[in-house]
């Protein structure tokens, strides 16, 4: 029996323990299933909006990059030597893969010809699948021959629709991503919004199309999202299998289409380990995703397993202690890295990556060089430092305000959580010290943060890699503007917190931002669409119609790295050389053809053409009076200096510097002098290409 105790004036009655347990359970019942019905309903709701919007976002941009692409050259109504010069330097050498194996009579004759190729370069027989990241053009080309599309679409057009496809899936994984690190897809709607009004700054896939990063960073976006549904607490086993394996997965393809993928790994081992050391993530999780990742990559399987097999003692002591313990731990992984690096490289005598080192030494001042690749790399704009002025665009879209502002709160969050993590060292790695830390730093944000930092710190010492930058930045901003953990520590920061402050600042901004946004670029980007162009080559479009029509199809083109791709693509001619640098003696061949444009004599260019089975050489005027780059990092500077010759023109040169024995052998064969006529004879000319034919002379 239960007593209810009577108010005043009310008579005391008893009621059977049975009956009130009966009554408390009919009330829940009537509440709870109505509100789990609307929760639900709701929740519901949310995501098939979310998801109808992120899938239509996606579609929409590309099908918005597709429509500049075609209206910047007119791509539809051009000849098809056209379309494929389109496809500049290392763009088209991709490209001639793809429509290599269309060509081919079978598909077994076309997968001979790639793993036993001997026109990439004269004289070698390589195989490409090994040597290249082309696996996607050989995917595409399999999938053309085999579906019923040819009566339908060109092949070039399933080539550029496939890249312009994976830019949809891009944005929506950004979508995506946003929306789980805030809570809401307002945050991937406005992400979507800001990668496409900064489109000069994270993205260039509308005339790059084939390059490697436009096939492999959408599987990157991918990969980033599914690890930060992996690191939400408490999933489900099917959901954490299924999750593990979109990870392996996108980890998969991203390895597969990128050669840069390595270094991309190795930045991920180290937000993982930095947030393993700092006690940021759950230890079950850190199992899992380094398990993922131990196939990939021999540069980053040691940091990776050293992830995986943390000591303990680093998780034990007081602050400065265990500071101390991962600073050294770190310090003596990188070292223990590097130095088997070295030794396995020596052992198999690997060369690939060699000038990639050259060009960092000298890049962070660690000694003047003279080594022609490492200056050719300091002397391209897409590897120098990040342009001031990106800052300026990115400022005109509030999206550099708005991640300064996020940033700035997630790292003070961040450094809190550390401090607090470093600081106990009662109840190292368990279960509940992470517990604690969420409440601050979701893991999720924690892992998202890292990878922003480090990204922005890879972007703003080489331009070419801001595009991963820009657009994670697009990510994290939007998601710090719509995240209620943001605005609250915010808020209460300033003592200004309370639910319904934090729910109307959550809401208020990204709209307000989301409606300046199509304020103020709206007309803008209606204009793009509108405005049409046309592509127009004359010179090299005679160039390739020339060699196809007076060169035999054996024939061996020496030139510049670029012009050669394409020559490559538009004849299927013969190359001496190749855009693709990665290996070493590839660009010893190249700065051995390359003399054609330094102060070397007649006879000695000619061996050295005739050395690798050139018939025929290209000199173009734009590189051998080049204006574009300033004295000292012109093409022919670079030669001048690393053959120990006095550079041309005004200015100081080093003293130990000569000067040459003999005149520029580009400017000096055009005068048609017997020295060089007896060598080469001029076959082909226009305004821009001098075509010469190498003689036999041993």
């Amino acid at each position: 029996m239960i007593s209810i105790r009577q108010r005043k004036g009310v008579k005391t009655t008893e009621v059977p323990e049975d009956y009130a347990a009966q009554e408390a359970n009919v009330k829940l019942e009537n509440k709870l299933p109505s509100g789990c019905t609307t929760r639900r309903l709701w929740k519901l709701l949310s995501l098939t909006v979310g998801g109808t919007v992120a899938l239509c976002i996606g579609l929409l941009t590309s099908v918005y990059l597709a429509t500049l692409h075609e209206n910047d050259l007119w791509f539809s109504n051009i000849k098809e030597v056209e379309r494929e010069i389109s496809f500049r330097t290392e763009c088209g050498l991709y490209y001639s893969y793809y429509k290599q194996m269309l060509q081919a009579p079978t598909l077994m004759q076309g997968f001979h010809g790639l793993i036993y190729d001997n026109k990439t370069e004269s004289m070698r027989t390589i195989n490409l699948l090994q040597r290249m990241n082309i696996y996607q053009e050989v995917f595409l080309s399999i999938l053309y021959r085999v579906l019923p599309i040819q009566k339908y679409l060109e092949p070039v057009y399933f080539y550029i629709y496939t890249l312009f496809g994976l830019q949809a899936i891009y944005v929506t994984a950004l979508y995506i991503t946003s929306w789980l690190l805030s809570g809401t897809w307002l945050s991937g709607l406005l992400a979507a919004f800001w990668y496409v009004t900064n489109r000069i700054d994270t993205t260039r896939v509308e005339f790059t199309i084939p390059l490697r990063e436009n096939w492999a960073l959408p599987f990157f976006a991918i990969q980033i999202a599914a690890i930060t549904y992996f690191l939400r607490p408490n999933l489900q086993p099917l959901s954490e299998r299924l999750t593990l394996l979109a990870i392996f997965v996108s980890t998969f393809l991203f390895s597969l289409t990128w050669q840069f993928n390595q270094f991309m790994m190795l930045m991920q081992a180290l937000v993982l380990f930095t947030l393993d050391s700092l006690d940021m993530l759950p230890a079950a999780k850190m199992e899992h995703r380094c398990l993922d990742q131990l196939s990939f990559r021999e540069m980053t399987s040691i940091l990776k397993s050293k992830i995986a097999l943390a000591n303990k003692n680093l998780k034990t002591g007081n602050f400065l202690n265990r500071l101390g313990k991962l600073l050294l731990h770190l310090f003596a992984v990188l070292c223990l890295t590097l130095f088997l690096n070295n030794i396995i490289k020596k052992i198999l005598n690997l060369k690939s990556d060699e000038h990639i080192f050259k060009f960092l030494k000298a890049k962070f001042g660690f000694g003047a060089t003279r080594d022609f690749d490492a200056n050719l790399y300091l002397c391209e704009e897409a590897f120098g430092l990040l342009p001031f002025n990106t800052f300026g665009r990115l400022s005109d879209t509030l999206l550099f305000y708005a991640y300064v502002f996020v940033l700035s709160v997630t790292v003070m969050a961040a450094l809190a959580v550390a401090f607090h993590n470093l600081s106990d060292s009662a109840n190292q790695q368990s279960m509940g010290q992470v517990g604690k830390c969420t409440t601050i730093l979701k893991p999720q944000t924690a892992y998202n943060l890292i990878h922003t930092i480090l990204f922005g710190f890879l972007a703003l010492s080489t331009m070419r890699m801001k595009y991963l930058w820009t657009s994670h930045m697009c990510v994290f901003a939007s998601f710090g503007l719509c995240s209620p953990e943001i605005w609250e520590l915010l808020l209460k920061s300033i003592h200004l917190y309370n639910p319904k402050r934090m729910c109307v600042m959550r809401y208020s901004v990204p709209v307000l931002i989301l409606l300046y946004l199509s304020y103020k670029f709206w007309p803008g980007m209606m204009d793009e669409l509108s405005e049409l162009r046309e592509f127009y080559d004359p010179d090299t479009v005679e160039l390739m119609n020339w060699i196809n029509s007076n060169t035999p199809r054996k024939a061996v083109f020496a030139g510049s790295m670029q012009l050669l791709a394409g020559v490559k693509l538009c004849t299927g001619r013969t190359l001496t050389n190749h855009p693709h640098y990665e290996d070493n003696g590839l660009r010893e061949r190249t700065k051995a053809v390359y003399q054609i444009y330094a102060k070397r004599a007649p006879e000695d260019v000619h061996a050295l053409l005739r050395s690798f089975g050139a018939d025929y050489v290209i000199l173009e005027d734009s590189i051998c009076y080049e204006r574009r780059h300033q004295r000292g990092c012109r093409l022919r500077d670079l030669l001048d200096i690393a053959n120990g010759h006095m550079m041309d023109g005004p200015g100081e040169n080093d003293p130990d510097l000569k000067l040459a024995g003999h005149p520029r052998f580009c400017e000096e064969i055009k005068r048609n002098r017997p020295p060089y006529t007896a060598y080469f004879t001029r076959v082909f000319q226009n305004k821009t290409f001098h075509v010469y034919k190498l003689s036999r002379h041993k």
